[in-house]
This record gives structure tokens, sequence and C-alpha cells, in this order.
């Protein structure tokens, strides 16, 4: 699939971005990686990379034009990566949709359920992907950045 069948299913929303926005959300992105290493509970250090993580997700959607639509953004913002980054990027967002299903849980349902593992390695993973997604901006809409 592509986005713009993304955006005929309704799955996704035409909307232009700003250089502002991107700096915005990158922004949002340090602040995230910089505060998920700090001394807190591994939940909460898991739901900050998290949101890293998912922001950068968000950046690669809102950089080709387009929004999640309401319901399931998490999960559309996520599953894009690999459309827009190429296939090679499905098992990444497999892996950060596990991490979203376990957000949700330490977040909702009770505490515990994220260890410093979890944590250190998403926090690892959302610090590679803000490298590929500033190549990839970089290399694609360098008006953005």
């Amino acid at each position: 699939m592509t986005l713009k069948q993304w955006q005929t299913n309704g799955w996704l929303k035409i909307e232009p971005t700003s250089r502002d926005e991107i700096a915005n959300m990158l922004a949002m992105v340090d602040r995230d990686l910089k505060d998920a290493a700090g001394s807190i509970s591994p939940d909460w250090r898991f739901g900050i990379a998290y949101n890293a993580a998912l922001k950068l997700c968000t950046i690669l959607v809102r950089a080709e034009g387009y929004r999640p639509s309401h319901g399931l953004q998490h999960y559309r913002a996520i599953m894009a990566m690999p459309l827009v980054l190429g296939q090679k990027k499905k098992d990444d967002a497999n892996y950060l949709d596990s991490c979203r299903t376990k957000r949700n849980t330490v977040e909702y349902d009770y505490i515990g359920g994220a260890s410093d593992a979890d944590a250190d390695e998403l926090i690892e993973f959302a610090a590679e992907l803000k490298a590929e997604v500033m190549k990839w901006l970089k290399d694609n809409h360098p008006k953005l950045l």
C-alpha cells in the first residue's frame, strides 16, 4: 500500500506541514530522549522513549503532507514508517507497535510492566530512528529542516 491509498481508505487526511511544526516535533523528540534517560521509573522511561519514537513516525507522515485520521492515530503513524522509509523498516514498525501495547499497559493497567532493559532498548531504538529520520528529511524534504 501507499500513503495515498491510506488516504483513500480514510486512514490519513491531507494536511500540509511547516518547517515550524517539524522543528517543534524534533525539539519534543530531543526533550523526550533526554528525559527518558533520567532517573525515573522504568515504566515512565519506557513511556517517554515511546513518545519520542512515535513523534518520529509522525514526522514522517507529516512531512509527506498527511495526518493520521481520528482513531488508531498511534498505530497508523507507526505502521506508516515502512511506507515512507521502505519495507526494510517493517520489523521496526512491528517492534514499535509491540512497544505501543506495552506502553498502554504501563500507562493504564499496572506498574512494573517495563524493565530498565526495555526502556534502554527503546531509547536506543528511538535515537537510531531519529538519525534515520533526519537523513530522510535532509534527502527528501530539506525545506522542512
